[in-house]
């Protein structure tokens, strides 16, 4: 025959238990009506041959901390030189590729008002990165401070406006063109505009384009992602040229350029440091030309322009016209 047990005698709910069950439940509850918050982004891996925001920020950064180079964006052996010296002397390993150790040692911890003008510039060009209109002055007020706030309560971080380790490592994770145009982005700093948004809308001679008034060494950005493609010469019309072969199947072409920081092939994203703009080939002072062909058709640009300038949804490429902008 089965064994019939006794019932069993509840156990006494001891004060301690009754903590234990409370503390519990209370966990429970955060757990459920709290928002997990999103890990952080990894920190990006930068090697020779890379380009773009991420680089020039890392170039300030070195300069920041006591190393000379030129911060133009664009990872030569200059920067590869600065970087192994910069390990080597934080007891890292020297191999000249800037991942998680080199930037956990390199970032500098910055905030409204400070004097870290390389350090600053580096926050601005992270800013720019993510589709914020900042200037790149070094000053950390204003703009800068606006999109700093901005910035971090999007992510749910703390400190205030300072930027420091984690503020610095969601900057650098952060997808390129993640801010307001829609996987779009302005080509050049707003404020270097000459005559603002009316200049915009001016006509251009002979043909579709736009000539954006700037003065020389302006940065010039990526307006979508694509492909790099370097053309022109110092003797061409169009001076230093550079294309990019949007994803979208539209070219975007930059002329009169200074210097070009992406090579031929390289893939660029919204928003990245492409070029310093200029004064070569056939012009009649600094400016921007910047032309856009679709099926090797020029459109007119001037649409395009003004919505990244009012932070709008831009209209689609493939709709822009290709008569009415110029005479």
């Amino acid at each position: 025959m089965p064994t019939t047990r006794p019932p069993r005698t509840p156990r006494r709910a001891t004060p301690a238990r009754l903590a234990a069950a409370l503390l519990a439940a209370l966990l429970t509850l955060l757990g459920t009506a709290l928002p997990a918050h999103a890990a952080a982004p990894a920190w990006p891996v930068l090697s020779q041959g890379a380009g773009g925001n991420d680089v020039a920020s890392l170039q300030f950064l070195l300069r920041q901390r006591g190393q000379t180079l030129v911060a133009g964006g664009y990872f030569d052996a200059q920067t590869r030189s600065a970087v192994v010296s910069f390990q080597s002397a934080n007891g890292l390993t020297a191999d000249g590729v800037v991942g998680p150790d080199t930037w956990a040692a390199l970032v500098v911890t910055v905030s409204p008002g400070d004097t870290q003008a390389n350090a600053v510039r580096a926050v601005q060009f992270q800013l720019q990165k993510t589709g914020y209109d900042v200037p790149t002055d070094g000053v950390f007020a204003g703009a800068t401070t606006t999109a700093v706030d901005d910035f971090k309560a999007g992510r749910q971080l703390t400190g205030g406006s300072t930027v420091g380790p984690t503020t610095w490592q969601y900057l650098l994770g952060a997808a390129a063109g993640s801010g307001v145009h829609g996987g779009y982005a302005f080509v050049v700093p707003k404020g270097a505009v000459s005559g603002g948004r009316d200049s915009l809308l001016q006509p251009h001679h002979d043909y579709p384009a736009a000539d954006i008034p700037v003065a020389e060494w302006t940065d010039a950005f990526a307006v979508t992602s694509g492909t790099a493609r370097q053309n022109g010469g110092a003797s061409d019309a169009c001076g230093y040229g550079l294309a990019i072969d949007g994803d979208d199947g539209v070219t975007y072409q930059y002329c009169h350029l200074n210097s070009r920081l992406v090579a031929t092939g390289t893939r660029v994203t919204p928003g990245q440091l492409v070029a310093h703009t200029g004064n070569t080939g056939n012009t009649t002072g600094p400016h921007l030309h910047f032309g856009i062909f679709r099926g090797g058709v020029s459109v007119c640009p001037q649409q395009l322009l003004a919505a990244l300038w009012d932070g709008t949804a831009p209209p689609s490429p493939q709709s822009l016209p290709t008569t009415g902008c110029f005479y």
